[in-house]
């Protein structure tokens, strides 16, 4: 007889740990749980001791069948999944993202609202331990951050006194004081692979996940597919030790990624228009600025300021919105007198679904296929214009030098390949992440996202996957 659970979680970073949190909180002392992680547990002592091989992310590793190689996914296979590769950085979606096309004309409405879903920002930033401003000038809050927000730079200040209603320091789960598990950020800058196990991951703030007794850990475990009868998931299969082995359960929690989630739901025989379709991610463009007479790097977190200047409003009509991010990390110009008189900003520019997709590679159907058509005409707008849009930035900041970057191959998110929405038609997942026609699967992670605005997706996709567990056992 298979193994048979309550529920089922495929994967182990942000969607399927927080979905798993609240799960287990309002879950009966009898309920039995599994976890499978396709990747290894690895203790953080490990992975500083293998800098490189954990830091080689440009790399697919065998995992998936990449038809344009220029363009990287990450994706790191092992317990806690990419929180022990992420920066931290923890902004909410502004309240116009959620209604997009109905505000702009552009890219999909969300079937939620901001409203709805900050009750959950509030949990998810709580678990995180996040550090931020209370006052923050975008994002309308019902309580304050856990912790107090990072130190500004000199050219942070200098933004916040030109643009004091789009300007706020950048809320990040890396701690600007010690808390009872991590100590204070380091400033160190190398918050990839943080050095002091300080940000926030899934190992070192929700490990009690996997020791609670109703959970049962897979690692080295991997989803082959999901079993559907009569529209009805009755559990997974399971490949691990070599063998493949069906596990029954009453719910089951697709937690994999942008990019596995797809193929898993593919291979289980759940074809849709839009499944698959879509996969997209904000496109990032670094800007260098040397300074006149203004030091930039020291003594606070990697990055440290958000201006919304390029972000909201009537422009997202013609071209896409940009989160602009003040970096505060060692770029150093050798030249006397102005080591630290550098900064970098970073536009991170939203884009929409589009040609770009995720499948099941016909040469080796154990493999997904990602095709990236590139980002969209809207897009490529606001690359083509950001010179020009930046200028009111640069003019708050003495500038003696300004450089721009070409666009960066990755932010590192994948997002959009099983969109959320009210029709059936022309969305996967429901507005609780759980899917259309089969009515005891949850589909987690950014690729519910109908499009990547410009902030960072985690601290929402966390937030969702609270709601989405609360949903479902209500």
């Amino acid at each position: 007889m298979p193994e048979a659970f309550d529920a089922v979680f495929v994967g182990s970073s942000f969607a399927s740990s927080f979905f798993l949190a609240r799960w287990l909180e309002l879950a009966p002392p009898t309920a039995r749980a599994l976890v499978i992680e396709a990747g290894p547990r690895r203790p953080h002592a490990w992975r500083l001791a293998h800098r490189k091989e954990v830091l080689g992310w440009r790399e697919d590793h065998g995992l998936y069948t990449n038809e344009t190689p220029d363009k990287p996914w990450i994706t790191h296979v092992e317990l806690g999944g990419n929180s022990n590769c992420w920066w931290a950085c923890t902004p909410r979606l502004a309240p116009e993202d959620f209604a997009l096309r109905t505000r702009y004309g552009q890219g999909a409405d969300w079937p939620i609202t901001y409203e709805e879903l900050e009750p959950f920002y509030v949990r998810a930033e709580t678990m995180m331990g996040v550090a931020g401003a209370d006052d923050h000038p975008v994002c309308p809050r019902t309580a304050p951050f856990p912790l107090p927000p990072h130190r500004l730079s000199a050219p942070d200040e200098a933004l916040a006194r030109a643009f004091p209603r789009l300007f706020t320091p950048q809320p990040c789960a890396r701690p600007s004081v010690a808390t009872s598990k991590r100590a204070r950020c380091c400033a160190s800058g190398v918050c990839e692979l943080c050095p002091i196990d300080s940000k926030f991951t899934v190992q070192n703030e929700l490990a009690h996940l996997f020791e609670d007794p109703r959970v049962t850990l897979w690692t080295e475990a991997r989803c082959e597919g999901i079993d559907v009868q009569n529209d009805v998931a009755r559990g997974v299969r399971v490949r691990r030790g070599g063998r493949e082995e069906t596990v029954r359960a009453e719910l089951v929690a697709l937690g994999a990624n942008a990019i596995f989630n797809p193929w898993i739901l593919l291979r289980s025989g759940l074809e849709h228009p839009e499944l698959g379709v879509g996969l997209h991610e904000q496109v990032g463009v670094d800007v260098i600025v040397d300074l006149h007479g203004m030091d930039a790097f020291g003594g606070s977190t990697s990055i440290t300021g958000h201006l919304y200047a390029l972000y909201l409003g009537e422009r997202r009509r013609d071209r896409a919105g940009a989160l602009i991010e003040v970096w505060n990390v060692p770029m150093l110009r050798l030249e006397a007198g102005k080591y630290r008189q550098r900064v970098k900003l970073k536009a991170v520019i939203e884009d929409t679904r589009g040609g770009s997709r995720v499948d099941v590679d016909p040469n080796d159907p154990s493999r997904p296929r990602v095709r990236h058509a590139g980002p969209s005409e809207w897009t490529r707008r606001a690359i083509a214009r950001l010179e020009d849009d930046l200028q009111p930035v640069l003019d708050a900041l003495p500038v003696e030098r300004v450089r721009i970057g070409e666009p960066l191959p990755t932010e590192a998110h994948a997002i959009g390949s099983t969109p959320m929405g009210n029709d059936p038609a022309t969305s996967v997942i429901d507005r609780n992440l759980v899917h259309h026609r089969v009515r005891n699967l949850v589909v987690l992670g950014s690729g519910a996202f109908p499009c990547a605005t410009p902030a960072n997706p985690t601290l929402t996709l966390a937030a969702l996957s609270l709601r989405a567990a609360e949903a479902m056992l209500a």
